[in-house]
């Protein structure tokens, strides 16, 4: 077994303060050009035959100039994050930055959201036709619903399921159902539910990041994390909230394998509940298998499967004790999927238009981080090999992990559109590739990340 060591944070190597900036330019200006090239075909296409559903491709967006109450608090938020954030970064201790930085992302996907104002911004977003908090009423005896999920999936029998929960495991539905029954319902306490559980997706990244390739590292990071422009999409479903599910389940077996708390034993186990509840919020989740394997690869040791197999069957067997039946259901999905937009929506411009969706949500600075780290991947390997890998190669392999999974998504052609949405679980893990930047340009790149969420979030109207 490899462990972590935190002396690391004083003498690991770091990049080059200026090699290769013009290379990271020039992945950010690709990144534009893939944007670009997106919109421009996808209006075409979509203004020939409309098949892409989709007002704004390649986002489900709506073209909508606007302001709001938030119009005000994001730049001051965004602002404080580049001005302010690198040195604190580097200063604060490590609990307190955890603790700063969970604020901050808090404070950032409020404010973003509240540029299109409380209710249509966060309390009514889970409440449209097409959302959870539709079907609260038909949950009122949970076992009979559940017995009973998969016969509502398809669209054609009476009472099928709105789209959003059809599309995901019940698990996803039974959240708002329990919030509803603790007396939390209704669409504000769902979108603040969100969102606050989201933001923590922000402290779980950090925390792996600085138990698999250095405090060092994880400090550099950490502005990045917090002020990322997929926060515009966590205000907005409830992706931000499987995305935090899957963040610490990655986060507590990092933990466990490097014996880095106090308990690896519960980290292992409560890694492993996290993860069999992400397979149960959202189908496509099961992939973050491959973030996870990469834990296990970082840290050379297998100790904590056991535990986290153990922890990782006690959703899948207590939804199946309980009627059901998660292979039926995603198989009913992908009918249900080709029955509606997803039959229609052409995968030659999806399978590389989801890619541009993904430069919009995790930034310019992340597109130069990820230049670096496809650089680095042939030495990482080599290392890899040997044993001797540096903090920034575990970060690379992290990433490339991460990476890896969203490519198999794409692939898959299960997620044609809205993976702006629906990708958070991966992207959280790409914006960390932001620390590989040199030290002199991170406020100009942090200030890019901001225009492109600001930008964004006044000039569209986002979907979901």
């Amino acid at each position: 077994m490899k462990t972590v060591d935190r002396t690391e944070h004083a003498i690991e190597p770091l990049p080059a303060q200026r090699t290769g900036h013009r290379r990271d330019l020039a992945a950010a200006g690709a990144g534009v050009a893939l944007v670009a090239a997106a919109v421009l075909v996808g209006r075409a296409i979509e203004s020939a035959d409309h098949t892409l559903v989709v007002h704004w491709p390649p986002l489900l967006a709506t073209w909508y100039p606007h302001t709001g109450t938030g119009t005000w608090a994001a730049p001051a938020v965004a602002a404080a994050v580049i001005g302010y954030g690198p040195v604190l970064a580097e200063r604060l201790r490590w609990r307190s930055l955890l603790l700063a930085g969970y604020a901050t992302a808090l404070a950032w996907v409020f404010s973003l959201a509240l540029i299109d104002g409380w209710e249509r911004g966060i309390a009514e977003r889970l409440t449209t036709k097409h959302e959870y908090l539709r079907v609260i009423g038909r949950f009122d005896d949970i076992g009979a619903a559940l017995r009973g999920f998969n016969e509502h999936i398809l669209i054609g029998p009476p009472g099928n399921w709105p789209a959003h929960v059809a599309g995901h495991p019940p698990a996803s539905t039974l959240t708002f159902v329990l919030l509803d029954r603790i007396g939390l319902g209704g669409g504000a306490w769902a979108g603040v539910w969100c969102i606050v559980t989201g933001a923590s997706a922000a402290v779980a990244v950090l925390i792996a990041v600085r138990t698999l390739a250095g405090e060092r590292i994880a400090r550099r990071a950490a502005p990045f994390v917090v002020l990322a422009p997929v926060a515009v999409w966590a205000g907005t479903s409830a992706d931000g909230y499987f995305a935090a599910v899957a963040a610490w389940s990655v986060a507590l077996l990092a933990l466990a394998a490097t014996r880095t708390v106090r308990s690896p034993a519960a980290a292992a186990l409560g890694a492993g509940l996290l993860y069999g509840l992400t397979c149960y919020l959202s189908y496509g989740l099961t992939l973050i298998a491959l973030p996870l394997a990469a834990v296990l690869v970082l840290t050379r040791t297998a100790r904590p499967l056991p535990l986290f197999v153990l922890g990782a069957l006690v959703t899948p067997v207590a939804f199946t004790l309980a009627g059901f039946n998660w292979w039926e259901a995603y198989h009913l999905l992908v009918d249900r999927y080709y029955q509606g937009a997803g039959g229609i929506r052409p995968y030659s411009y999806w399978v590389w238009a989801n890619l541009a969706c993904t430069a919009i949500a995790v930034g310019p600075a992340t597109l130069a981080g990820l230049r670096r780290t496809a650089a680095g991947v042939p030495g990482t390997v080599r290392t890899l090999r040997a044993g001797t890998t540096a903090p920034p190669q575990r970060l690379i392999l992290l990433v490339s992990a991460a990476l890896l999974a969203l490519l198999a998504a794409d692939l898959s052609g299960m997620s044609k559109a809205e993976t702006e949405r629906i990708w958070q679980p991966f992207m959280l893990w790409l914006i960390p590739a932001a620390a590989l930047l040199p030290a002199p340009g991170r406020r100009g790149w942090l200030a890019a990340q901001a225009v492109v969420a600001l930008a964004v979030n006044h000039l569209l109207w986002t979907g979901w």
